[in-house]
């Protein structure tokens, strides 16, 4: 019950530190375990190997953009919304993969990325004005604490890898 809880809430953590590294970890970790030939619901989707390629483009993107002067801040909308909304289509896509209830993963989901923006916000305002640390430096380490965070969510998911000819 309690991981059907924490593991949406940690990926929507991570969508509220860096809104698309959510999805493109996840359907990184599906479209190596649950490959589909013909998607017919959400997680297959994600599942597809093109829908993650687009998505790893696109958190490299953000990775880039977060670094250019006037980016506007995570907390205000419509960015917040749009962590939100990863985050709760990321925890909803977790559970779903998993069998377990897809509501409860969108929720938990939807409330971390909530957390995660706010909370990652503050302490890189603190490590920025306290510590005296160049703010491309602080970036740069939270960038490597996303990557590393959602792959470790993502990497506990327990669905067993299909083999490429049981796909097809």
């Amino acid at each position: 019950m309690i991981q059907s809880i924490l593991k949406p809430f940690g990926i929507g953590v991570v969508a509220g530190m860096r809104s698309m590294m959510a999805p493109a970890v996840l359907s990184h970790k599906l479209s190596h375990t649950m490959p589909v030939s013909e998607p017919h619901s959400p997680v297959e989707y994600a599942a597809n190997p093109t829908t993650a390629t687009v998505l790893k483009v696109l958190a490299v993107g953000e990775l880039i953009g977060d670094k250019m002067p006037g980016v506007p801040n995570r907390t205000d909308m419509p960015g917040l919304g749009f962590r939100m909304l990863s985050g709760g289509t990321c925890g909803a896509l977790l559970n779903e993969a998993e069998g377990k209830l897809v509501v409860q993963g969108a929720v938990a989901g939807g409330f971390g990325a909530v957390v995660g923006s706010f909370l990652f916000m503050r302490l890189r305002l603190w490590i920025d004005d306290e510590l005296g640390l160049p703010d491309p430096v602080v970036a740069l380490a939270e960038d490597a604490l996303t990557i590393a965070a959602g792959w470790l969510i993502v990497d506990s998911i327990s669905i067993e890898p299909v083999s490429e000819a049981a796909a097809s």
